[in-house]
């Protein structure tokens, strides 16, 4: 069972590749930018010092993601330097935010732990180290396959025990949380969801609670209104929107959606027609 397409069908996951090539020497990244950053090591090591003074030694080949923005340092001893490929990862908003949650500040992977990377490896440096049309936008994309990858592996291997992706690692509440991803419009309960993972009603929400970190129906409504933002950016009528995501009528929408956001669904596609 995919549990993760349709997660990754509601954020705007994107990566800016901001270094390519073979480091030597220092390295200093601010990450001024506040978001998520990602470092493919190929071939060679590096040390890396974080803010704190926490020194850690690395070998290639490794996947190094910083969830969020996190001033740290590599060097380089060997004069030979190491292959790296470094880049920003957006997540958006939404439920772009709640995959993030769980996972620690850096997670660090050995690339033969992540099953099938190794083709895209090669593509992604050879991408990186020529000077082809369309060099950018091709190793930006292979970046964002590789962050899938990582976070595919996030869940195959139960890395975290917190947060979304914990959620989908454990296979009870993969059902439940499943269920909610592919039918928003259905009346879910407490009972119903505990019925779909095969528990108790109480034992179920404690256990989603304390994996996922919302309770269940919260998730729901968070669930809910990331799809309506998506509907509602695709010019989608309130009466429409409100039904394909689990409300019986607009007021009831209008309001569940105003307690998430701040903003009535009206206010937040006239802020999206100003921005955009």
């Amino acid at each position: 069972m995919d549990r993760l397409s349709p997660l990754f069908a509601r954020f705007s996951l994107s990566a800016d590749v901001f270094y390519s090539g073979a480091l030597c020497g220092v390295a200093d990244f601010p990450n001024d930018r506040g978001i998520g950053m990602l470092h493919v090591l190929r071939r060679g090591s590096l040390r890396v010092i974080h803010g704190n003074g926490e020194r850690m030694e690395v070998v290639a080949p490794t996947l190094l993601f910083y969830r969020h923005a996190s001033v740290h340092r590599f060097e380089v001893d060997n004069p030979a330097g190491c292959d790296l490929v470094c880049a920003y990862i957006e997540f958006g908003a939404g439920m772009g935010l709640q995959i993030l949650r769980g996972l620690p500040q850096l997670l660090l992977v050995p690339m033969n732990d992540i099953a099938g990377v190794q083709p895209t490896l090669e593509l992604l440096f050879a991408e990186a180290f020529a000077a082809r049309a369309g060099r950018s936008a091709a190793i930006d994309r292979l970046v964002e396959y590789f962050t899938i990858l990582l976070l595919r592996h996030t869940v195959e291997a139960s890395l975290v025990k917190e947060g979304v992706l914990a959620g989908l690692a454990d296979e009870r509440l993969a059902k439940a949380m499943m269920a909610m991803h592919g039918q928003p419009e259905v009346a879910w309960s407490l009972e119903t969801l505990a019925g779909v993972a095969a528990m108790s009603r109480s034992r179920f929400a404690k256990h989603f609670l304390d994996t996922v970190g919302a309770t269940a129906m919260d998730y729901l409504t968070d669930w809910r209104i990331s799809l309506a933002q998506g509907l509602l950016k695709r010019g989608k009528p309130l009466k429409a929107v409100a039904p394909a995501v689990g409300y019986t009528n607009e007021t009831a929408f209008a309001r569940a959606f105003a307690r998430r956001t701040g903003v009535s669904p009206t206010n937040w596609v006239a802020r999206l027609d100003v921005d955009g």
